[in-house]
């Protein structure tokens, strides 16, 4: 796994670091640190820290996430080979703004654990220098899969979590140095990113058809951008296809969001991005690029996107014309 470091890349100095992976790529996801000193994977039997050396830091093990196997997977070797779990429910990781703590969606029971029902979901806080358990909460989801959007203050957390026909509760985490608690923002939601100031959540309903802009604090909604009606269809489009958004946004500023319809566009080939004014949730227009892109627009910081090519050779970063 690589993580680059851009502003490096840009200045021409050394920007890689590799981290060797504990098991393939389709057996759980992957975090990186702020500062690139470790890599977070979550796979379906652990939670493991690696050093760029290959080093374990740490590893937390927690249930398995194929729902047929009970087991408490002592490591990957027991279950490399099985094609049930290949195709395993699976959670994630993400680490905090400072690096010091890593959060992460786990299947219970917990290596060490005593009456913990294997059948519950976990939200658990751990140290990222040791991989200490330092809070946890009931999740109360049964997940195909999940995803963390992170907030500048590291105490602070979004995890969405697919529940396949089930739903996709959307959770906001907080924890206080002594107990980690989580509040619903929504059933049918999935969280996209979170505003530079931190005030702001993004969030887009299951079936795409609106954006909505969340206050972080309460997580009340206080405005909706439906896609229909409001981007146009298609050029290509014979206009009786519905127009809805993507599983992915960023904020660009405070002030502005990039959102794509890049899901609903892939028939016609030319993925577009739009860009959407915060301050009352107005469409400003679609982005002009170079070149054509595909796949949606995905937060990159600092008032860039990025997007991945069609062949999946490349990343391209993206800030808007006059943007330093």
């Amino acid at each position: 796994m690589v993580a680059l470091d851009m502003d490096a890349l840009a200045a021409g100095r050394a920007s890689e670091v590799r981290f060797p992976t504990p098991w393939p790529r389709h057996f759980g996801s992957v975090t990186v640190s702020p500062e690139r000193d470790a890599a977070v994977f979550a796979g379906v039997h652990a939670v493991r820290s690696v050093a760029a050396t290959g080093t374990t830091r740490w590893e937390v093990r927690h249930g398995c996430w194929y729902g047929g196997c009970a087991l408490l997977h002592p490591s990957f070797d027991e279950y490399a080979h099985d094609k049930d779990h290949l195709y395993a429910d699976s959670g994630s990781a993400a680490v905090s703004a400072d690096g010091r703590l890593v959060w992460a969606h786990v299947r219970a029971p917990l290596d060490g654990d005593e009456g913990t029902e294997d059948d519950q979901e976990l939200w658990v806080l751990l140290d990222a220098m040791d991989g200490r358990v330092l809070g946890r909460v009931n999740t109360m989801t049964v997940a195909s899969n999940s995803e963390h959007t992170p907030h500048l203050d590291p105490t602070q957390m979004g995890l969405s979590v697919g529940e396949g026909e089930e739903g996709s509760p959307a959770l906001w985490g907080r924890w206080d140095g002594q107990q980690l608690t989580a509040a619903q923002i929504g059933t049918e939601l999935v969280l996209l990113a979170v505003s530079p100031s931190g005030r702001h959540l993004l969030t887009v309903d299951v079936g795409q058809w609106s954006l909505s802009l969340h206050r972080t604090e309460d997580g009340a909604l206080l405005q909706e951008l439906d896609a229909q009606g409001t981007v146009p269809s298609h050029p290509r489009s014979t206009g009786e296809d519905r127009v809805y958004w993507d599983y992915d946004a960023a904020f660009i500023d405070e002030d502005t969001i990039v959102a794509g319809t890049s899901e609903c566009d892939a028939r016609y080939g030319t993925a577009r991005h739009w860009l959407v004014n915060v301050h009352g949730m107005t469409l400003r227009g679609e982005v002009s690029y170079p070149f054509p892109v595909s796949g949606p627009a995905r937060s990159a910081g600092d008032g860039a996107w990025y997007t991945v090519s069609k062949d999946r050779i490349a990343v391209h970063l993206w800030k808007l014309a006059g943007e330093k």
